[in-house]
């Protein structure tokens, strides 16, 4: 089977423009294996099935890596990341599997999903990816460049929780399935944070409407 996984995430990479070197592509497929079996006891994801914990969390989240490496060359090629409500690691493992130069910073309410975050980073020789167990509004202010989530809140209550940790320059960014246009209207009324632009995310093997939403504060 992973064989099999191997050619697909090749591919992936591939079709996202993505030039994964063998000893990543074997990081993320390791990562894969760790996942279903600290689910079994952990209950880290609802998916159970591998082929879908291959598209839905390791494609999707491999479909950022191309929007994180443009922001990474305004920066010199380094960036530090918060994944908010990171759960099993997602974005936030694949992200750290994907460059080296970044820091990943990996933040959840629950003990046991840091834990395996904290696992992976030792298991898959990640010395870039870190776990924080705390909630992201009780956290040191970590002055990051990305400020990330997938699926974690609507967008005021993630940009509310998260914007002490936006460090100058930086910004928000919220993965999202479908264009969230009742979230922005909710967010532009409630908030001082506008919508910069959104970047519509093809995810291989997925047919599935993604996108990245892109978040500025206006201080006018």
């Amino acid at each position: 089977m992973m064989d099999g996984f191997r050619q697909r995430l090749l591919q992936a990479a591939a079709d996202l423009g993505l030039d994964l070197q063998e000893q990543q592509v074997q990081i993320l497929l390791k990562y894969l294996q760790q996942m279903q079996r600290w689910n079994r006891t952990y209950n880290l994801t609802a998916l159970r099935d591998p082929n879908l914990m291959l598209v839905q969390h390791v494609f999707d989240s491999l479909a950022v890596v191309p929007a994180m490496q443009y922001i990474a060359e305004q920066k010199e090629g380094r960036l530090t990341i918060v994944d908010v409500g990171s759960g099993g690691g997602l974005p936030g493992v694949v992200l750290a599997a994907a460059c080296s130069t970044w820091n990943i910073h990996c933040v959840d309410a629950v003990e046991k999903k840091m834990a395996f975050v904290r696992q992976m980073s030792a298991v898959l020789g990640l010395s870039n990816l870190s776990a924080h167990h705390v909630r992201i509004e009780q956290a040191e202010p970590f002055q990051a460049d990305v400020v990330i989530s997938r699926a974690f809140a609507s967008l005021v209550d993630f940009v509310n929780l998260s914007e002490r940790h936006v460090g100058p320059q930086g910004q928000i960014i919220a993965m999202k399935a479908k264009h969230p246009a009742e979230e922005i209207q909710e967010l532009e009324s409630r908030t001082l944070w506008r919508v910069q632009h959104i970047e519509p995310l093809i995810v291989p093997e997925l047919n599935a409407e993604r996108c990245l939403v892109y978040l500025h504060k206006d201080m006018a």
